[in-house]
């Protein structure tokens, strides 16, 4: 296996800088996967996928107030109280909307730790940050013919391309807009060089910002040198919370309804909720789960996802208890019994479920058993004060296990040696929804130091691509 020097690796990153103010740790190597590991990545990828499309039969049947068993009654329309909490009018309407039935996101990327029983999938993200990043590492490590490197060099770069194209078919090559909004700019320079890469080969794929759209006769143009350019389709890469910032939004949902775009990934926020995981763990929607998923994708996302709940604090009737964790051998009768929880107990996290600019990254988590009982305490009473219009989720946290990979490190005189490191391993497998099927073309591995409990993209982490070993 051949390693990266590291005068190379950081002469390389700052030649192309592809996050705003951001730095993290160097490594000669990608990060090692077995054969075993990437089949069960494959697995994981077509049930992401097949857990969209229950997801989304679950929620526009309870939406619409239908059955949802085949042959006994299930009526659940709490759950569409759950994914429409405070969200627009005009966005619930359009969730809803018969022209976007079957409409997923172009890309999927769920957030693996890697634990002593194997993979533990704590989220599922459909509007992912590290694309570009992603791509820029399989090709810093690999190259044309390293057939090693997880999905090859450039499988990211025509993938995504290929993920956004096949929404306009009847185009030979659509214009594609990449929508970043401001909120979203610390992506930009990753997603401008993703642009970048696909216009050499000839695609039409341009890095813009709202202000950069205008609308004419209920289409979107952009200025390209001069002229108007029409264009085909829109990657948005922006978080709906941040939908009422965007200049254009009118404008963008009068383009769709015409017909005169396409857009990716959908603007269906009941996509982007982490308060799908609970409701999949929801005792009461076992069997419809059962009946729309495969077999297969059904046990294995019940090995990956930890057990889930929404914090919902509406009152029990007298006796009844909580589908929840146990506190002291006993069932909660209220979500703010967990306050008095051990701190062994406490193996929980807590976290913003979506539509809010602090659902992204590690912003709104609590880790119980990392933090103080009054912590704990101020956690539960915010995600509770905060369910009107924003549910928290709260998940049994699946610690990852400690493994080894070699860094860099800089001794005082400035030299750069490497050293086998332990730390902890976050892996997010990339797969580009081609032709109705999840395809499988990098992963980004973030290895962080053994003291970080939860594990993102800090200035401790190591961010490296994924080699597979054959």
């Amino acid at each position: 296996m051949s390693e990266l020097a590291y005068d190379f690796i950081q002469s390389s990153l700052a030649a192309q800088p592809l996050f705003k103010d951001k730095s993290w740790q160097l490594s000669p190597q990608a990060w090692r996967l077995a054969p075993a590991q990437i089949t069960q990545l494959e697995q994981i990828g077509v049930a992401c996928l097949e857990f969209h499309r229950a997801l989304e039969t679950l929620y526009l049947r309870t939406a619409a107030g239908k059955n949802l068993l085949r042959n006994k009654p299930l009526l659940a329309p709490w759950v569409a109280n759950y994914l429409d909490r405070g969200k627009p009018a005009n966005l619930v309407a359009h969730a809803r909307d018969a022209k976007n039935r079957g409409a997923f996101p172009t890309v999927l990327r769920p957030d693996l730790l890697f634990t002593e029983d194997g993979f533990a999938l704590t989220e599922l993200d459909s509007v992912p940050g590290g694309i570009g990043l992603t791509a820029f590492l399989n090709r810093l490590y690999g190259s044309d013919t390293d057939s090693s490197i997880l999905g090859h060099a450039d499988a990211m770069v025509v993938n995504f391309h290929a993920s956004l194209a096949g929404l306009r078919p009847e185009m030979r090559n659509p214009l594609i807009a990449i929508l970043v909004s401001e909120e979203a700019s610390t992506y930009r320079p990753e997603m401008q060089w993703l642009a970048e890469q696909l216009q050499r080969v000839g695609k039409r794929v341009f890095c813009l910002s709202p202000e950069d759209v205008f609308p004419l006769d209920n289409e979107l143009f952009f200025d390209v040198e001069g002229t108007p350019e029409r264009i085909g389709i829109l990657y948005r890469f922006f978080e709906l919370f941040d939908w009422v910032n965007i200049r254009l939004a009118a404008h963008i949902l009068e383009a769709w309804s015409g017909g005169h775009v396409a857009i990716a990934p959908p603007m269906r926020y009941f996509q982007e909720e982490k308060v799908g995981l609970a409701l999949f763990h929801h005792h009461l929607l076992q069997e419809f789960w059962a009946e729309q998923l495969p077999r297969c994708s059904l046990e294995l996302l019940r090995m990956l996802i930890p057990t889930s709940w929404a914090l919902d604090p509406m009152p029990l009737p007298p006796g009844a208890v909580l589908d929840g964790p146990r506190v002291g051998g006993r069932a909660l009768s209220d979500w703010r019994d967990l306050a008095s929880a051990s701190q062994k107990e406490r193996d929980l996290v807590i976290k913003i479920s979506g539509f809010h600019e602090n659902a992204w990254g590690a912003r709104s988590v609590v880790l119980g058993s990392d933090c103080s009982r009054e912590e704990w305490q101020t956690g539960i009473d915010q995600a509770l004060q905060l369910s009107p219009t924003n549910l928290h989720v709260l998940q049994e946290y699946r610690k990852p296990m400690l493994v080894g990979h070699p860094l860099y490190r800089i001794d005082y005189a400035g030299t750069a040696t490497v050293h086998e490191s332990g730390g902890r391993l976050r892996l997010c497998p990339y797969y580009f929804v081609i032709g109705g099927q999840a395809k499988l073309s990098g992963a980004l591995a973030t290895f962080c130091p053994a003291d970080k409990k939860i594990i993102h993209g800090m200035q401790e982490a190591a961010l490296l691509p994924s080699r597979v070993l054959w």
